[in-house]
């Protein structure tokens, strides 16, 4: 009894956070992998949030081969919770492996912002925004569809 009152204690909590259209998101700022800090604004039309490791390979493989700048091009944030991950595996090994990459990571090191969007595991969640509010939002498990769906943003 204990387990089923637990599990839907959970349900409603992550029903509780559901993101409805129209709302606006809070403002939040971050660091990058280069220590250089982003502010969500209103020109953000799109933001990936990956709460796992596998998440976040996602978002990588649909960017393998992607000029430098494609992400801001399309006005795209990626958001990649880390706080999982252990300080010294991330200070070593993960992030000096994350600046070499050509597109931007937004990292939560202390999921102060990720828990906020319901990205489950193994998965991106796609927020379109538009002035600062959401429009809609998608998981995606694919690779390649994730990179169908960037290619279909209109460069700005």
């Amino acid at each position: 009894m204990k387990i089923v009152t637990f599990l839907l204690l959970g349900l409603l909590s992550n029903a509780a956070l559901a993101l409805e259209p129209g709302e606006r998101l809070a403002p939040w700022t971050l660091l990058d992998q280069h220590d250089a800090p982003y502010t969500l604004n209103d020109q953000a039309r799109v933001l990936l949030v990956a709460r796992d490791m596998d998440g976040a390979k996602l978002v990588n493989a649909a960017l393998e081969g992607k000029a430098k700048g494609y992400l801001e091009q399309r006005q795209a944030v990626f958001l990649a919770d880390i706080s999982r991950m252990p300080k010294v595996i991330a200070s070593l090994f993960a992030l000096p492996k994350m600046r070499d990459y050509s597109y931007r990571i937004l990292l939560d090191r202390d999921a102060r912002i990720a828990p906020r969007y319901p990205a489950g595991e193994g998965e991106v969640l796609w927020l379109q925004l538009k002035d600062g509010r959401l429009v809609q939002q998608q998981t995606f498990t694919s690779a390649e569809l994730l990179r169908q769906a960037l290619e279909q943003q209109r460069p700005h």
